[in-house]
């Protein structure tokens, strides 16, 4: 679809080329059906880190909806790269620190010379420079603030959350409470938008299952359990305790801790499961580029983290190939995983509780073939890309709409779940 941009022969900025020079009316369009000018900015660059996923998703979704869109990001790691390979402007930023004026002052110029209507911040650093940008710019873009972590505002982003921001969107209801209670924000100005999987790549027809298993050494009569995240707060040692007490009733059960870091995080999960006496039957695995693949080689994945999250993306995307899933009631887990339907809850911090939610997935079969056809079937019905790409595109118009009646955001976003 034509853009306003490339109607009018602007200069794009495709991976380290020059910035496009337009010359910008400082009025936002209002029109439901006119492309926008949008940038999506953050600081982070590489593909294991779950909002550089679900970023990238959202631009490309909405790129491919006919809008001029454009990443802003650091100009090392894999951002780059990919953005070219997607067709997508990408714009290099140092985004050194919160308090970067360069930088700030660097995107004030771009959105004066995109005209950008819409920027969507990803994390702390971004929506700081993003911030600061508005204030030397001639234009004054709607800000949308992403928050996919439950931990309370401190001071300092309190401020930033009422400073020029229009809205902000939280990726559960959970976070959506946190913040607004601990930022004193109006509750209409918080739109819970859940985060979203690309159905056409975790499709559970497209894997190939057998390939990682013999990777990592896992015979075709042993049983696979699997979680990514290997950071404290992921519980990942509870995932291993557990581990511990099904081994006599399950001696072909294997336990892979995915998303070691490096060589002495898989150091650390060997040797804590050596101290319990299973190290034997527990991968520490790195990060990997593979996921559907990865996922799909296990009869069951699980998340036990107990703080700091929203949803966890690996339950979404496990859920989507039909692999039975295990999720702590913590953040916004219980509002993808409904217990019995589309995957077992169990209380955070509590490895009796996991190892019974896995002995009944292991001992009923027909309640795993329930789950993963639930599973899939929720994904599909409220936790896919496009319904994420849907409802942000939603929320855009409707913010653009406002600011041109001059009004605030009013009403927040239904999540459809």
């Amino acid at each position: 679809m034509e853009t306003e941009g490339s109607r009018r022969g602007d200069t794009v900025t495709r991976g380290h080329g020059e910035e496009p020079r337009i010359s910008a009316s400082p009025r936002l369009r209002v029109s439901a059906s006119a492309p926008l000018s949008i940038l999506q900015v953050l600081e982070k660059g590489l593909f294991t880190t779950g909002s550089v996923v679900q970023m990238f998703q959202l631009a490309k979704g909405l790129s491919g909806r006919g809008h001029r869109v454009a990443i802003v990001s650091r100009p090392e790691g894999d951002v780059p790269e990919r953005a070219g390979e997607a067709g997508l402007d990408f714009l290099p930023l140092p985004l050194k620190h919160e308090f970067d004026l360069g930088s700030a002052l660097r995107l004030a110029r771009v959105y004066d010379e995109r005209a950008v209507d819409v920027v969507h911040v990803h994390k702390g650093i971004a929506h700081s420079v993003a911030l600061f940008a508005t204030f030397f710019s001639r234009r004054r873009p709607v800000v949308v603030v992403n928050r996919g972590v439950s931990f309370p505002l401190d001071a300092f982003n309190r401020i930033k959350y009422h400073v020029r921001m229009d809205a902000a969107v939280t990726v559960c209801e959970d976070i959506k409470k946190v913040i607004v209670s601990s930022g004193k924000l109006p509750p209409e100005k918080v739109h819970v938008i859940y985060a979203g999987v690309d159905l056409a790549r975790f499709d559970p027809g497209k894997t190939d299952r057998d390939r990682v298993r013999r990777e990592w050494g896992v015979g075709p009569e042993e049983t696979l359990l699997l979680q990514v995240g290997a950071r404290e707060w992921k519980g990942w040692k509870d995932l291993i305790r557990a581990a511990a007490r099904l081994a006599p009733e399950f001696p072909r059960l294997r336990t892979a801790v995915v998303a070691c870091e490096d060589d002495a995080k898989k150091a650390e999960v060997s040797a804590f499961a050596r101290g319990i006496g299973i190290e034997g039957l527990v991968l520490p695995i790195g990060f990997r580029a593979d996921m559907p693949d990865v996922l799909a080689a296990s009869q069951i994945v699980a998340d036990l983290s107990y703080e700091g999250l929203g949803i966890t993306g690996t339950l979404r995307e496990a859920m989507a190939l039909g692999v039975p899933v295990v999720a702590s009631a913590a953040g916004g887990n219980p509002e993808l995983v409904v217990n019995g339907e589309s995957g077992l809850i169990v209380a955070p911090r509590d490895p009796a509780a996991l190892a019974a939610a896995v002995r009944r997935l292991l001992t009923e079969p027909g309640l795993a073939s329930r789950l993963s056809r639930g599973g899939r079937e929720r994904v599909e019905k409220g936790f896919s890309s496009e319904i994420r790409v849907d409802r942000i595109e939603a929320l855009y118009t409707r913010l653009i709409a406002e600011r041109a009646r001059g009004g605030g955001s009013a009403g927040a976003t239904a999540t459809g779940t």
